[in-house]
């Protein structure tokens, strides 16, 4: 079940961002394009056999799962720059780039850093799972490593719900509203992740499920948007058409 999610939502996200690229070669909107490549990537990333054969080109040292935290770091501040900025949520925007954001990013990517240089990492292993059945100190600093890296994303997602409950309210298209909706569901799904360590052992699936959820949310969410975005430049060509 697990593995047929991952590959559902791979299919999803490489789909859209496939569905973007002439847009992004136009130079239309690549912020768009960018963010649905790098979840896709980080997609990718997640799946064992993926994983597994890329962290072993890069030296069989778990790096690939340190790039996935930062590739993850990436796509939630330009989801948000594009959530923000679109949906004029200034105040929003000012916590995500100004020097909350900023100290947030950097607090947390140092403690990722960090606890990733002082772990054992020998050995490929999707999701560090060898290390985490580890009785030792380093299954101790997989916990923090882990915390650290669900801290910016659940950061960035405690910003945009506010701006995706005033989206949803408003009297936007009905498109939009649908796609802030999705976006909003998904940044609570990210916050969630913070309850993790918090799990009991037998409950570990309900991640998966949370975090695919997330990402699937974020992803048809901002398609949704797009979509409508084009909707209504189609409907202006069609009165600006018949006016003629």
């Amino acid at each position: 079940m697990i593995t047929t999610l991952q590959w559902v939502t791979f299919t999803v996200c490489a789909a859209v961002t496939i569905a973007r690229l002439p847009s992004a070669l136009r130079r239309q909107n690549r912020a768009l394009f960018y963010v649905f490549a790098l979840l896709t990537v980080a997609i990718l990333l997640s799946i064992e056999a993926p994983y597994l054969a890329i962290d072993r080109a890069l030296g069989g040292v778990n790096v690939a799962n340190l790039l996935l935290r930062f590739i993850i770091f990436g796509a939630i501040f330009f989801v948000g720059v594009k959530i923000t900025k679109g949906f004029g949520a200034t105040r929003e925007y000012g916590l995500l780039t100004g020097k909350p954001g900023i100290a947030a990013l950097a607090i947390c990517s140092a403690a990722v850093i960090v606890t990733f240089v002082m772990m054992d990492t020998r050995g490929s292993s999707a999701g560090l799972a060898q290390l985490s059945n580890q009785d030792d100190p380093h299954a101790a600093l997989l916990e923090y490593y882990g915390a650290a890296g669900r801290l910016y994303p659940s950061y960035v997602s405690l910003i945009l719900v506010p701006a995706m409950v005033r989206a949803v309210r408003s009297r936007l298209p009905w498109l939009v509203r649908l796609g802030a909706f999705l976006l909003c569901i998904g940044s609570v799904a990210i916050v969630l992740t913070l309850s993790f360590p918090f799990m009991p052992p037998e409950l570990g699936y309900t991640q998966f499920i949370i975090n695919y959820t997330a990402i699937l949310c974020f992803v048809i969410g901002l398609a949704v948007i797009w979509f409508a975005k084009l909707h209504a430049a189609r409907q202006r060509g069609k009165k600006s058409f018949t006016k003629k």
